[in-house]
């Protein structure tokens, strides 16, 4: 049976690729959008597989009604691709209240909102997957992407706990950690920047390589869709899906120095016990 996916962002990178592999395979798309017009396209090119819904992930009260409205139509929904976002550059003491606030609407509860209201279905049916758009950032850090990587490490603890709750009735969790690719992510409009004090030479690096990155990236988003919907149908599907070689490299790379840092610890770590 062909299955219905709810994308965020789907006109666009990640989104626009997942929804265009899955329409290759004979499913549903309901791409949900801020802008359905930016759809229009994909709707006209397959008018019985793709329908666009108006949706603000950040808006959180409206993620219940449209799950609500896609199953009343559709009958369920099998796979929920929380991809919408966007990138933020900014150092950690210039980042204000607000940024992180709206940072996190987008990331995580916009996310969250959006699991609540489909696992009940799921559950019922015991199947679904719930695909997390995250990045090689939700693994890793650096200078300029405090915000950004804080939203990612959020939704990836978040989605670990999730995945082992609800693999007992059928339901898998699929997070994603991009590298570098050609989405449109460092695009200027997309980009949130905060004020640059111009006191961090490592931020101003980031802000430089963000700003001059867009359209060279060197992972294809078509290719990577093709290795989302494949972890997908593995029966051995996996938690985390690094993409790209500087995506793998780079959390490779990270988990072999935390590795050492515990291990270099290890002995003092171990003797905080109670000697009783």
């Amino acid at each position: 049976m062909n299955k219905v996916w709810l994308i965020t962002g789907a006109s666009s990178g990640f989104g626009r690729a997942i929804a265009e592999a899955a329409l290759a395979d004979g499913d549903v798309v309901i791409g949900a959008v801020r802008r359905p017009e930016l759809l229009d396209d994909l709707v006209a090119a397959h008018p019985d597989q793709v329908e666009s819904l108006r949706l603000d992930v950040a808006d959180v009260e409206d993620a219940e009604a449209a799950v609500r409205d896609v199953v009343a139509r559709h009958g369920r929904i099998d796979v929920l691709v929380n991809n919408a976002g966007r990138t933020h550059v900014g150092a950690f003491e210039e980042t204000t209240d607000d940024e992180l606030r709206e940072l996190f609407d987008v990331h995580v509860l916009g996310p969250a909102a959006l699991v609540r209201a489909v696992l009940p279905g799921m559950r019922e049916r015991r199947s679904g997957a719930i695909v997390q758009m995250s990045s090689m950032g939700g693994q890793l850090s650096f200078a300029g992407f405090a915000a950004y990587s804080g939203t990612k490490f959020a939704l990836e603890g978040m989605s670990e706990a999730l995945a082992d709750e609800v693999r007992e009735f059928g339901v898998k969790v699929l997070i994603v950690e991009p590298g570098s690719f050609r989405t449109g992510l460092f695009e200027t409009s997309r980009a949130g920047v905060s004020p640059d004090s111009g006191l961090y030479a490592k931020v101003g690096e980031t802000r430089s390589a963000v700003a001059g990155g867009d359209g060279t990236q060197p992972g294809d988003p078509a290719r990577a869709a093709d290795v989302i919907l494949a972890a997908l149908e593995a029966p051995d599907t996996p938690l985390r899906l690094p993409l790209g070689a500087d995506g793998v490299d780079g959390i490779l790379a990270h988990l072999d120095q935390v590795r050492a840092e515990v291990l270099a610890w290890e002995k003092p770590a171990r003797a905080t016990a109670f000697d009783d």
